[in-house]
């Protein structure tokens, strides 16, 4: 770890772009293995795409509704900790997740950019209103202009929003170290993110417990293992605790 160790000592601007692996940690199934039991039998399309919710809205919020309550029982692992001590040692650390649960915001991170969006929040398609969502709230929740509200995730078929994917290029391209931890770089436009940082000379460390499909180079260091034990480690070797 000496190299990354090094680079992150010097670094100004740190990135760190997570994925389903670091949330898997905490107990949440990815994507679709959330798709069990009862849900089996729906294909992602019918729960998670504009024309599956105009379809069966309820259906829709039912499922969502599911996973939610799964995300609330849901605490941050050791790897969001280390995440978020990275930020109080580098102050200019940005947190770029494709999860939707949250668990960053959890461990204290803060600035984070969801890329996909959050179960916490409401959104509506008519007048496009965000609030946040409650549990508690009617279910199916409701705008204040008496539209049915949507989950605030995107969905298959639509685009990230724009201003949120700049400000990730814009932030990794000025990194000098950039993190990839719990997720495989092969959903575009996200999986460019490492490499635009690359280009600019940052170093990319790729954590995971598996390396298959990754690209490879000079400032290309891995760490193979699980976020919660990784990350831990290498805060704490980069920026020792004073006796």
């Amino acid at each position: 770890m000496n190299r990354i160790i090094e680079r992150l000592r010097a670094a100004a601007r740190v990135v760190v772009f997570t994925g389903a692996g670091i949330s898997a940690e905490s107990g949440i199934p990815t994507f679709r293995d959330a798709q069990t039991g009862v849900w089996a039998r729906f294909s992602p399309e019918e729960l998670a795409s504009p024309e599956g919710f105009r379809r069966d809205p309820t259906k829709v919020w039912e499922w969502y509704r599911w996973r939610r309550e799964l995300v609330d029982r849901a605490v941050p692992n050791a790897g969001h900790y280390a995440i978020t001590e990275l930020q109080r040692q580098i102050p200019n650390t940005v947190v770029i997740t494709q999860n939707v649960d949250g668990l960053h915001q959890a461990a204290q991170s803060r600035d984070v950019i969801e890329l996909h969006g959050s179960l916490q929040r409401a959104c509506c398609p008519s007048c496009t209103r965000v609030r946040r969502w409650e549990l508690a709230d009617p279910f199916p929740p409701t705008c204040a202009c008496g539209a049915m509200m949507r989950p605030d995730v995107v969905w298959f078929g639509e685009r990230l929003p724009q201003a949120t994917l700049e400000r990730a290029f814009d932030a990794s391209a000025e990194c000098q170290v950039f993190f990839s931890v719990g997720t495989s770089n092969l959903v575009h436009p996200a999986a460019s993110l490492p490499w635009v940082a690359a280009r600019r000379g940052a170093l990319v460390v790729i954590v995971n417990v598996s390396m298959e499909g990754q690209e490879t180079g000079d400032n290309i260091e891995r760490l193979t293992g699980p976020a919660g034990v990784v990350l831990p480690q290498l805060v704490k070797l980069a920026f020792p605790t004073p006796l």
